[in-house]
């Protein structure tokens, strides 16, 4: 039988990888975007060409508008067959402390880290009779580093909002969460650069691949025994900065 996942911010970075990967894997596709047009519709067209028999469809909407992020599940429950995944990818990351942050980047980021994460799982949770939801948060939620204060903030109640999801959707719906370190560089940034001075940072040396994500989502996905657990996939930065033993 055939099966749908709705992946929001899923035209780019993070979102897109994980689309190729689960059409990959036989998944039909709710392909979510906001702003990127563009890119959606050229990987809805990768898509229709490389699987002809999987159904893909494109989904604008804002989600900074709760109105717009509580019509999302129902529009591609009803649109598409099958709905049993929601993937809660898209994500504002900017950069501010506390003492600077406004308060439109804190409503802005609120809303689509967190509020529209609730309301679509609440939505998903009312369509769907059985499936999974998976929150993307990350590996700074173990500290309290205030350098993307509103972020973090978000994140570690994305987290929260997994437990309790996880408790109140069982057991039909599992919610897990991912939290993952670096594997795509910031927009701006020199990528090898980038990447091997993040690697420093981290325990096991190296950064994050792609196949390090999906291996960890594949095993979510066919684990009906997890649910309301977060999996750390981040090369072990949430441990802390190892230390660097110089004498051999």
């Amino acid at each position: 039988m055939s099966k749908t996942a709705l992946i929001t911010g899923a035209a780019r970075r993070i979102g897109k990888e994980l689309v190729l990967h689960l059409a990959n894997k036989g998944w039909n596709i709710a392909i979510h975007y906001n702003n990127s047009k563009k890119e959606a519709v050229s990987l809805h067209k990768e898509l229709c060409k490389l699987y002809p028999e999987q159904e893909f469809g494109l989904f604008q909407s804002d989600l900074i508008n709760p109105f717009a992020a509580e019509a999302l599940v129902p529009e591609v429950n009803k649109v598409m067959p099958n709905l049993c995944l929601l993937i809660n990818n898209a994500s504002i990351f900017e950069q501010s402390s506390l003492l600077n942050s406004p308060f439109d980047l804190i409503e802005k980021t609120m809303q689509i880290n967190l509020i529209a994460p609730l309301l679509m799982s609440r939505d998903f949770a009312r369509h769907v009779d059985e499936g999974n939801i998976i929150n993307l948060t990350d590996t700074r939620i173990t500290g309290n580093k205030s350098d993307y204060a509103t972020y973090t903030l978000s994140k570690k109640a994305l987290w929260d909002l997994t437990k309790m999801s996880a408790l109140e959707f069982a057991p039909h719906i599992r919610v897990n969460s991912l939290a993952l370190g670096t594997i795509i560089p910031p927009k701006g940034t020199k990528d090898k650069e980038y990447l091997a001075n993040a690697s420093k940072k981290m325990p096991l040396q190296e950064t994050t691949s792609l196949d390090a994500l999906f291996r960890t989502l594949d095993f979510i996905l066919d684990n009906d025994h997890i649910t309301g657990q977060q999996i750390f996939c981040d090369g072990g930065r949430q441990l802390g900065k190892p230390y660097e033993y110089r004498d051999k």
